[in-house]
């Protein structure tokens, strides 16, 4: 399948579960698609590119081994990602990445993951708590940023300032999340 026959074929992902996995196991199964999804995907002004972000997404979900030999190309590019409907899933894919890397058990992603991509993804999580974005991202990259802060010492008290000071601005699922962290954050200190 070529990317403009994959560009049609992206038409048809909705958000229903089982048409999402069907697109993903389609990539999963065949590795020549993967690189025609992030072209499609980093076609940032396009609508098409939050359905590709959908089934990145899914892809990630179901087999987070898929994307990572693409991970030069997504950390690198994935800040261009605007539209609201492909940030989230930008946003989650990251999530997936940090939370496999802390995991406890041996993963590919401990291998893949290196400093740069940590960077990219810890440069995109600030971006994202610092501008208008809707609570999943959020929430995603508060996450993420918290699990990084583990290793970088300087993100946890970033990180803190930014739930305190836009707390009392935020919605009732941005004040949840928030709490719930800023408790564990002054637990570590």
């Amino acid at each position: 399948m070529n990317t403009d026959n994959l560009y049609r074929e992206l038409g048809y992902v909705n958000h229903s579960r089982e048409n999402r996995k069907k697109y993903a196991q389609l990539v999963i199964n065949d590795d020549t698609l993967l690189p025609k999804v992030l072209d499609i995907l980093f076609m940032v002004d396009d609508k098409t590119s939050c359905r590709a972000a959908w089934l990145l997404e899914f892809v990630a979900r179901e087999d987070l081994d898929t994307i990572l030999p693409f991970l030069d190309r997504i950390t690198s590019e994935m800040s261009k990602v605007h539209l609201d409907p492909a940030v989230r899933p930008i946003a989650k894919i990251c999530e997936y990445l940090v939370e496999a890397y802390y995991h406890k058990n041996d993963n590919k992603t401990k291998i893949y993951l290196n400093e740069t991509h940590k960077e990219h993804i810890i440069e995109l999580c600030f971006d994202y708590m610092i501008t208008d974005q809707k609570i999943a991202p959020k929430a995603y990259c508060m996450n993420s940023l918290y699990l990084l802060g583990t290793a970088y010492d300087w993100i946890h008290p970033e990180l803190t300032q930014i739930l305190e000071r836009d707390y009392h601005s935020g919605s009732a699922g941005y004040k949840a999340r928030a709490r719930c962290l800023l408790k564990k954050l002054k637990n570590k200190s």
